[in-house]
């Protein structure tokens, strides 16, 4: 009996357009790391001559939605459709481009220009024989997938012989909750932003033993684009759990800690829990100048009026993870004025041109008490933050590039919240 490789090679010959139709039409699975964690896709496909039409279905953490594929064409062995994915409130195209072979689909799968993951689609149909055919084999392009979900999200990696670690791994159980440890308060706080017209709110951790009688530095961290100001830091980087250790054992300066949620645009609130306002137009606007003005002119000023805070540029600092990352090079760099302490964790491509975000390297040299910039060797992204550390080395400003073996991933981000912790507020972090 002839096998349905072997029928379909045949057909390749005669048949090229036919036979690829034919080929699609079907169910696939495929599984793509992406920065938002591990998506399992199950992909039904129809074809219609050229015309390529479908549904999936898409786990990510145990939950499931469905997705309509719009915009499908068959070209000679190219395939390709666009989902449409809303998060925070805003539309979001990712467009697949895939090339048909015997061994299946080979997917890319382009988010914007935040990056792309790949993986190869196979059929979950039984094939000719009555066997059913392998579940998908996936690896994004830049090798593994850390334990956060999030591993390889980007391109390839280069690595240069520099990119190494700069501090030794946490302890063990330095991101873990401990009956011997005073806790801080966490709590949402609403604010009037006048930047966007609308009530906007934040996550604010105070340490233990808050006192109106003594003045805290002010540290800002900024989430990425998949999270918010609850659930990321606060939940996947558990950040007041790594906080309260750290103080405990004497490593930081007690200080009062800011999440803001980092899309600063009006429209309203889905789910009523905070995860950031969408905004006019869509799209990633309110992540860029809106929110540095949100920061700089409503969140700033609120925290200075409200807390018992050092309010100069001393006592100040701004970090975040990869599109806070990005957020927190862009605007720390670029008002030294306000913070003489900047981070940057697994920067995004929202990072501006090393150029751009430092256009005057001597007065950076002068200003700044610490620049810390890090990234995984497993993460996609990495090259991001490697054009930074270039630009840096080539213009000798002072800064921190530490390169563990994570990828983009809670891992890397703890770790970075670890050190950047125990760095800042000290006279002898330059």
């Amino acid at each position: 009996m002839i096998t349905r490789t072997a029928a379909l090679l045949l057909a390749l010959v005669a048949f090229p357009h036919s036979a690829w139709a034919e080929d699609v039409a079907g169910t696939w699975k495929a599984e793509f790391d992406t920065q938002r964690g591990l998506q399992k896709y199950t992909f039904v496909l129809k074809a219609d001559g050229e015309a390529l039409t479908g549904k999936a279905s898409v786990e990510l953490d145990g939950e499931t939605r469905e997705v309509e594929l719009m915009d499908g064409k068959i070209d000679g062995d190219t395939v390709s459709f666009v989902e449409t994915l809303k998060i925070q409130d805003r539309e979001i195209q990712i467009t697949y481009t895939g090339k048909v072979s015997a061994d299946g689909i080979s997917f890319t799968r382009q988010v914007g220009d935040f990056g792309s993951s790949e993986a190869v689609a196979k059929r979950e149909d039984a094939n000719a024989n009555g066997d059913a055919q392998p579940t998908a084999d996936a690896r994004p392009r830049g090798e593994g997938r850390g334990r956060g979900g999030r591993g390889g999200f980007g391109g390839p990696i280069v690595l240069n012989p520099d990119d190494k670690p700069a501090f030794p791994a946490p302890p063990e159980g330095f991101d873990q909750p401990r009956d011997d440890v005073a806790k801080g308060e966490l709590k949402r706080i609403d604010y009037d932003s006048k930047t966007v017209g609308v009530k906007r709110w934040m996550q604010v951790y105070t340490p233990p033993g808050y006192s109106q009688d003594k003045k805290y530095p002010q540290l800002y961290v900024l989430h990425g684009i998949g999270g918010n100001e609850r659930e990321e830091w606060v939940k996947g980087g558990v950040a007041n759990v790594v906080l309260d250790n750290l103080i405990a054992d004497g490593k930081i300066e007690p200080m009062v800690v800011i999440f803001p949620n980092g899309n600063a645009t009006a429209e309203p609130n889905a789910d009523g829990g905070g995860r950031g306002r969408g905004g006019p137009g869509g799209g990633f606007g309110g992540w860029g100048k809106p929110f540095e003005d949100d920061l700089l002119k409503d969140i700033i000023p609120y925290i200075e009026a409200n807390y018992s805070v050092l309010a100069d540029r001393e006592h100040r600092a701004v970090t975040g993870l990869s599109m806070g990352g990005g957020q927190a090079l862009n605007i720390g760099l670029s008002n030294l004025d306000v913070f003489a302490w900047v981070g940057g964790f697994s920067s995004a491509p929202n990072t501006s041109p090393p150029e751009q975000l430092m256009a005057d390297p001597e007065k950076a040299k002068e200003q700044l008490k610490l620049l810390y910039v890090s990234c995984g060797n497993k993460d996609g992204l990495i090259r991001v933050s490697q054009g930074v550390r270039a630009y840096l080395k080539e213009k000798d400003v002072p800064h921190i590039w530490h390169v563990d073996e994570h990828a983009h991933d809670f891992e890397h981000w703890k770790n970075g919240l670890y050190n950047f912790t125990q760095l800042i507020f000290k006279p002898a972090s330059k």
